[in-house]
């Protein structure tokens, strides 16, 4: 018996909505969990653990997916040391500068407004060079597109936000947008994946759908962050303090999640309409 082959970077079509048998509930656990121990997500252990995981994660994806192109060792070598270094001293510097309270508003007010740009500048430099780069598209082409959407399964861990909110710890107005934001974009991540694994023209718009919520997330939640925080364009004075001012560990969510995630859907993006084109 002969079967037809089925073409590299898909797969047999399922329904995608069957990750959320799994993914959900142990989203419900999580931020129960966390909810009623407060001192796990204050700790900032979570917030630095998934973060090193997808940082890694990234790595090994970039390495193996510069392993899949024509490039030569040392050209690989240097394309994959030219993302990966600049990638981790910028965490390690938002998490030292997080840790440091540098962000705090209360403690080190700066003329300069130190949280919009450690959100906004990654994005400025980071997105015209990855989205620009020859070699950066051969990497996207050999790449399977499931890589970029799965990954950002850690945005369920945006539940702390709802957990904090919940507690009164947090401005309801701030919490409740950014966190259902975030955590829906974790819960459909997988989902995501798998209907544009399949290789069809629904799962890939499916998934560019995906990619412009999770953009549209992050949208609100700076917005509603601004509005909220202590600054010039403060609209809304909530009763506890937003994100905006800068404390631990939550600050490292603006100051360093947020812009790697705008730049890996702005990746993910451009390698769907890259493999839509061809």
């Amino acid at each position: 018996m002969i079967t037809a082959p089925v073409p590299v970077g898909t797969v047999q079509p399922r329904p995608a909505w069957r990750g959320l048998l799994w993914i959900a509930p142990l989203t419900v656990l999580w931020t129960d969990f966390i909810y009623w121990l407060p001192i796990i997500p204050a700790s900032g252990v979570p917030t630095t653990a998934h973060q090193l995981t997808a940082h890694a994660v990234i790595a090994v994806g970039l390495w193996l997916g510069l392993e899949s192109t024509d490039l030569t060792p040392g050209q690989r070598r240097t394309a994959w040391l030219a993302v990966t270094i600049p990638y981790t001293l910028w965490f390690a510097v938002a998490w030292s500068a997080a840790i440091n309270g540098v962000f705090r508003t209360s403690t080190s007010p700066s003329p300069v407004p130190l949280l919009p740009l450690a959100i906004f500048l990654p994005v400025l430099i980071g997105a015209p060079l990855l989205l620009l780069s020859r070699r950066v598209g051969q990497v996207l082409d050999a790449m399977p597109v499931t890589w970029l959407v799965a990954i950002q399964l850690y945005r369920v861990f945006g539940s702390w936000a709802l957990a904090a909110s919940l507690r009164g710890e947090m401005p309801s107005v701030f919490a409740l947008p950014a966190g259902i934001g975030d955590v829906l974009t974790g819960v459909f991540a997988v989902p995501a994946a798998i209907a544009v694994a399949t290789g069809t023209a629904e799962g890939r718009k499916a998934t560019i759908i995906w990619n412009i919520f999770g953009l549209a997330d992050f949208a609100i939640a700076v917005t509603m962050g601004v509005i909220t925080s202590p600054g010039p364009f403060q609209l809304i004075v909530p009763n506890v303090p937003s994100i905006g001012a800068g404390a631990y560990p939550d600050v490292l969510t603006p100051a360093f999640v947020v812009p790697s995630s705008i730049l890996l859907h702005a990746l993910s993006l451009r390698q769907l309409f890259r493999r839509s084109a061809g």
